[in-house]
């Protein structure tokens, strides 16, 4: 995606904000500023994503109609550029020219961190993984708990991502695991095994070829005197691995086992 960095970023209407950690949403005060049309939300999304950033006609082209696009593609991606704009000015009330800006080689929307959710995400996960690293996992587990409140859903889920979106919405996700994995760690610190056996069977189940999981979970059933509970989940994911990619389990989830047998063996 061509981008160019705009240089200022004045335009900050107060109470507008931007949500693309679940469905895209767009408020202001008490008002829905979320397009209806697909493909004018398609834009928004994607210059939500880059904001701040001149994105080239081009990837708008590019990412509402592929390889394949109308003849009319510049004049109808300018028509959805429109339609932003008019829909800005209706429920914001002002002015929207330091909102949308048009620059050659294409458009930017200018608004400041706090009023994107993502940032806030990033910025409260940066927080728990330097917190995490200062062996303060409750302090940790807090900000990474307020980080993960933010999403409510899949990334864009009322959006259909192109190539350009699709990158991104997985990128997003990937953040979003990361840091559930960030947050379980801090909680195993605390002794929390117990607490987190629940949540770790439904991300297994979510994510069923993510052995991180996995060993989490296995070490939270063995660390709560579940220790057959614990074998069976390291034969769920022994099975889940050969019959999806013909592998075994890692080396470290292999040695987790034997763990286990060995503290049973001894009991």
């Amino acid at each position: 995606m061509a981008v160019k960095e705009l240089t200022r970023t004045t335009f900050q209407p107060q109470d507008l904000k931007f949500r693309v950690l679940g469905p895209l949403e767009v408020t202001h005060l008490d008002s829905s500023c979320t397009p209806t049309a697909p493909k004018v939300r398609s834009v928004l999304a994607l210059l939500i994503l880059r904001a701040n950033h001149v994105v080239d006609t081009n990837s708008i082209i590019e990412e509402l109609w592929g390889e394949k696009p109308p003849r009319s593609a510049i004049t109808t991606a300018q028509t959805y550029i429109y339609h932003l704009r008019r829909l800005f000015d209706r429920q914001v009330g002002e002015s929207v020219d330091e909102l949308f800006i048009t620059r050659p080689p294409g458009y930017a929307l200018r608004i400041s961190p706090d009023q994107l959710d993502l940032n806030d995400f990033e910025r409260l996960t940066k927080k728990g993984r330097q917190l995490l690293s200062e062996n303060r996992p409750a302090d940790a587990a807090q900000a990474l708990s307020e980080a993960l409140r933010l999403w409510s859903g899949p990334a864009l889920a009322n959006v259909s991502p192109g190539r350009l979106l699709e990158g991104t919405v997985a990128h997003l996700e990937e953040e979003r695991v990361h840091a559930i994995q960030l947050r379980i760690e801090a909680d195993l610190q605390l002794g929390r095994h117990r607490a987190l056996i629940a949540e770790l069977r439904s991300l297994v189940s979510r994510y069923p070829l993510n052995e991180w999981f996995h060993g989490k979970l296995i070490l939270a059933l063995s660390r709560s005197g579940r220790r057959g509970e614990s074998l069976q989940a390291y034969q769920a994911l022994r099975q889940t691995l050969d019959r999806e990619l013909g592998l075994a389990p890692s080396p470290e989830l292999q040695k987790l086992q034997h763990d286990v047998l060995s503290v049973g063996s001894s009991a």
